[in-house]
C-alpha cells in the first residue's frame, strides 16, 4: 500500500518522541478516505478510476459522498445534486446503500477496538482513538496509526487517512493534510506554531459563516485568532469565543468519549419533488413518524418531545417542537403533535424538499457503546 507521511516535528528520524513524556495524551484521528464513494467503487470495478457521487441524481437531491475524481471537479458532499451534475457532466450518481457501509465500517471499528478500547466514533468512517495506553503496548502512536492504517487497507482494500497528536484538535486538523491515504504528526512543540499558520477556514469547528465574521475583524489565521483576548472572543463570538481562545493556543482537554449518550430518535426524507399541500405534506409524515414509532419502540424508549424538521425549495431550514408533560412513544402520539406542528403556527408557505420527525427528552438517555450510526449527507448546517 502507497502512502505518504508528513510530520512537523524538526527531527524527524524520531517517531517515537511523542510518546517519551508519559503524561503527555496521545490521540489518533482515523477518516476513511472518500468512505461511501470508495466503498461503491469497491464493490463495482465499473466505477473505479471514474467521478462517481453517493446520493441525489442529476435532477434532485443532495450527494452523500464524492469519489476524488469527481473532487477534482469541485464535487463534494452537501452539495445540490444539480450543482454537482453541472460541474461534472460525466457525473456517475448511484443510491448509497447505508446497511453496506455500516458493515464495512463494523470491520474497521474492530481493528480500533484491538489496540484500544477508547475510541469515540463520530460517524462511520471516522473516529478518535486515544493510545496512551494500548493494548499492544506500542510506545509510538505514529506506529499505532501506520499499522491501523495497513490493517484496514489489508481487511477491506479501503485507504484511510491519520492525524496523530496530543489533543483531539490537533490530530483531526492533521488528519486532513495529506489526504488522501495520508498521515501527519503534530508533536507537543510543534502545535502552537502549527496553529498560527493555519488558515481560518481550516479549524475543525468553525464554518464558513464564523471563517467570514471573523475576517471582517482581520482574523485570517491561527495567528490573529491568537492575538485576541479572550474577552474580545467571548463577546463576539459567545462561549464558542472561549474554545476558539484556547484552541489558538494548542489547548485541548476534550478526552476521547467511548460511551456516547444517545438523547433523540428520529427520521426524515428528502422528497424527489417538492410537496407543496397539505394533502402531499400530510402523506408523506405518516411514514416519517411510523418510523420514529419504531424506533423508539425498538429502543424501549419514549420521550416528552417531538421536533418537527422543514427544508424548504429554497434550502432554508426551520425547526418546530411541542414538549408535552408525559412520556409518549406510539406512532399515534407522534403523530398527532407532528401534524400539529405543521399546521401550527401555519401551513409552511414555501414547497417543502424534506421532512424529518425526531422524539427528545428522552426518558433513557442510554449510554450507546461502540459505533454511533450518523449518516453524513446533509448539507452542513453552522
Amino acid at each position: 500500500m502507497s502512502e505518504h507521511e508528513r510530520h512537523f516535528s524538526t527531527e524527524k528520524n524520531e517517531p517515537n518522541r511523542l510518546s517519551e513524556d508519559l503524561h503527555t495524551r496521545k490521540i489518533i484521528h482515523i477518516d476513511m478516505d472518500a468512505f461511501y464513494a470508495s466503498v461503491e467503487q469497491l464493490d463495482n470495478p465499473n466505477l473505479r478510476g471514474k467521478p462517481l457521487a453517493v446520493g441525489g441524481s442529476r435532477e434532485r437531491g443532495v450527494v452523500a459522498a464524492a469519489s476524488y475524481e469527481a473532487r477534482k471537479y469541485g464535487v463534494h458532499s452537501a452539495m445540490p445534486s444539480v450543482t454537482a451534475a453541472r460541474r461534472c457532466p460525466d457525473l456517475i450518481f448511484v443510491p448509497p446503500r447505508f446497511e453496506r457501509y455500516k458493515e464495512v465500517s463494523l470491520q474497521i471499528m474492530e481493528i480500533f477496538k484491538s489496540y484500544t478500547d477508547l475510541v469515540e466514533p463520530l460517524s462511520l468512517d471516522e473516529a478518535y482513538l486515544d493510545v496512551t495506553e494500548n493494548k499492544k503496548e506500542i510506545v509510538s502512536a505514529m506506529r499505532i496509526a501506520m499499522n491501523i492504517r495497513a490493517e484496514i487497507f489489508e481487511k477491506t482494500q479501503l485507504t484511510a487517512s491519520a492525524g496523530v497528536s496530543y489533543n483531539k484538535f490537533l490530530a483531526k486538523t492533521a488528519s486532513d493534510i495529506n489526504k488522501p491515504n495520508g498521515m501527519a504528526v503534530i508533536m507537543p512543540e510543534e502545535g502552537e506554531a502549527f496553529i498560527e499558520q493555519l488558515k481560518i477556514e481550516q479549524f475543525h469547528g468553525i464554518g464558513k459563516v464564523t471563517a467570514e465574521k471573523m475576517k471582517k475583524f482581520g482574523v485570517f489565521d491561527g495567528a490573529d485568532l491568537k492575538s485576541k483576548s479572550a474577552e474580545w472572543l467571548h463577546g463576539n463570538f459567545g462561549k464558542a469565543g472561549l474554545h476558539y481562545f484556547r484552541i489558538a493556543r494548542g489547548i485541548d482537554e476534550r478526552e476521547v468519549q467511548a460511551n456516547r449518550v444517545r438523547k433523540s430518535i428520529g427520521a426524515e426524507n428528502t422528497f424527489s419533488d417538492d410537496l407543496d399541500t397539505e394533502n402531499e405534506l400530510l402523506k408523506a409524515l405518516q411514514p416519517i413518524c411510523e418510523t420514529v414509532a419504531n424506533r423508539t419502540k425498538k429502543a424501549k424508549n419514549a420521550g416528552k418531545t417531538v421536533i418537527l424538521k422543514l427544508k424548504y425549495d429554497d434550502f432554508t431550514v426551520q425547526t418546530r417542537s411541542k414538549t408535552v408533560g408525559s412520556f409518549i412513544s406510539s406512532f399515534q402520539h407522534i403523530w398527532n403533535l407532528a401534524v400539529e406542528l405543521l399546521r401550527t403556527p401555519e401551513l409552511p408557505n414555501k414547497p417543502i424538499r424534506l421532512l424529518g420527525v425526531s422524539l427528545s427528552n428522552l426518558e433513557k438517555e442510554e449510554i450507546r457503546y461502540g459505533i454511533q450510526l450518523r449518516f453524513k449527507y446533509e448539507e452542513e448546517e453552522e
